[in-house]
């Protein structure tokens, strides 16, 4: 599934993020995600549950909110990788797809708590709130690459093969596009 766009210059930008998108690192992507969600529901209806019990009062509000936090975000997350599957697998056109993320929130985040409080959470809902946040930061990357408008992608020079030149040529054409 490579996009491949017509530049000014008669020339082929390929769209990697859409590569990436339907490749299998998209899939491990899918499976760690969903692995997260899945991990979370169990801490948090278990031991998370139990911890939750013997906080003292201000960390045990922060623990809810930051707990509801994770919850939404990876609700988010999840809906976010379905849609992208689905557009993977056939089951959903880009306009569908793009009519439906628009639904999901995707927006950086960091925790509710200040610092000195998150630090007094339990150790395993503050691994998992900094794990959701790194896979959310790259799902959003993810999708804002997705969504380059073509006239946007970096055009490659011609007889780039790997990746490494790929990103070289976008650093190139960012510095000196200013």
């Amino acid at each position: 599934m490579v996009s491949v766009n017509s530049s000014v210059d008669g020339g082929n930008t390929i769209s990697f993020a859409h590569r990436l998108a339907g490749s299998p690192r998209f899939k491990a992507l899918f499976r760690d995600g969903m692995h997260l969600v899945e991990e979370v529901a169990a801490y948090l209806d278990g031991p998370g549950r139990d911890e939750a019990k013997n906080l003292p009062r201000p960390v045990a509000i922060a623990y809810a909110a930051e707990s509801m936090r994770l919850t939404t975000r990876l609700m988010q997350v999840a809906s976010w990788l379905l849609v992208q599957r689905a557009v993977n697998e056939g089951e959903m056109d880009p306009e569908q797809a793009e009519a439906e993320k628009h639904k999901v929130r995707l927006c950086p985040q960091d925790v509710a708590s200040g610092p000195g409080v998150f630090a007094q959470l339990p150790p395993l809902l503050q691994d998992l709130t900094d794990r959701s946040l790194r896979l959310q930061n790259r799902i959003i990357y993810l999708d804002r690459s997705i969504r380059l408008p073509a006239e946007a992608a970096p055009v490659a020079p011609v007889g780039v093969v790997s990746e490494f030149d790929l990103q070289r040529a976008r650093i190139l054409q960012a510095f000196h596009g200013r």
